[in-house]
């Protein structure tokens, strides 16, 4: 998700109360803490920040990705993970941000940069987006996915896939480009189709709380045909509160919510589900320090 619509999203309420814990950790493989924990407005303190991090591990949630989506948010989430052994940064220029001209050769150097540090551990999010910039931007979209994509496969890390009404288009960069070893669509939004397409290739399909919306059958038929080894969970934090909690902030700690949904779409026991979840974090991301 764009910076640029984050202070509607993150003030849509108060926030919900923490789910039962899970009965094994898992992972939140997408999160935006400095949106979700302060906002466009102003960055978060650290203490805030920790203290959501604590929300989260209190429910059985304490490994977590945070994601960047511009050179300020990219530099603020390789920073947390640095002091924060509970989490791994991904750092990126999103495509709206590219398809505005944010994608220079010195924005995407310091990307090159930060994806070096031992704390980053993805390139993303990245990729297509033809909802929210029109035909104008594409152009620049691709050349910066383009340029992502060579960033994580010479740094050897994975990368984090933002596709947005781009399905086709997507594949066909992957396909051009060759794909890291480790390519994870965030917050999957294709069908079951889709969903073989990227799989067959190796790739890894992320849920977010939108699996739990009564209008995402085929999200759901997407996710029971998943391999666990190809199974990711996350929040995309303060965005895409899974149900029956819609409307109001999304975070870290609410990842539980999607994560009994995905038990209940894959059949698979919730204990053995978080295992695995965790399991194919660590395949993808590496390990974390806690």
């Amino acid at each position: 998700m764009s910076r640029s619509a984050s202070s509607r999203a993150n003030r849509r309420g108060e926030p919900p109360p923490s789910p039962e814990p899970l009965p094994s950790p898992a992972v939140d493989s997408h999160t935006h803490f400095d949106i979700a924990v302060g906002g466009e407005d102003r960055e978060p303190t650290d203490a805030e920040v920790d203290e959501a991090i604590a929300a989260a591990v209190a429910v059985g949630v304490p490994r977590l990705v945070q994601v960047g989506v511009d050179v300020g948010s990219s530099r603020w989430s390789a920073a947390l993970a640095a002091r924060h052994p509970n989490v791994l940064a991904a750092v990126a220029l999103h495509p709206n941000e590219a398809g505005a001209g944010a994608a220079t050769e010195t924005a995407l150097a310091e990307i090159d940069r930060l994806a070096a540090l031992p704390q980053v551990r993805a390139v993303g999010e990245t990729g297509l987006d033809r909802y929210r910039t029109g035909p104008e931007g594409w152009a620049a979209q691709e050349a910066s996915f383009r340029a992502h994509i060579d960033i994580a496969k010479r740094h050897g890390i994975a990368l984090v896939i933002h596709d947005r009404d781009a399905h086709d288009e997507v594949l066909r960069v992957l396909d051009d480009e060759g794909a890291p070893e480790h390519t994870v669509f965030h917050c999957f939004s294709g069908d079951a189709g889709f969903a073989r397409a990227c799989l067959e290739r190796g790739h890894v399909l992320s849920f977010a709380g939108t699996v739990t919306f009564s209008s995402a059958g085929a999200l759901r038929e997407a996710a029971a045909l998943t391999p666990l080894d190809q199974l990711l969970v996350e929040t995309d934090a303060p965005f895409l509160t899974p149900a029956p909690l819609r409307g109001r902030p999304n975070s870290a700690r609410l990842v539980p919510h999607t994560v009994r949904a995905l038990a209940e779409v894959t059949g698979v026991p919730l204990d053995q589900l978080c295992g695995a979840l965790t399991a194919t974090a660590e395949r993808v991301f590496g390990p974390w320090d806690d």
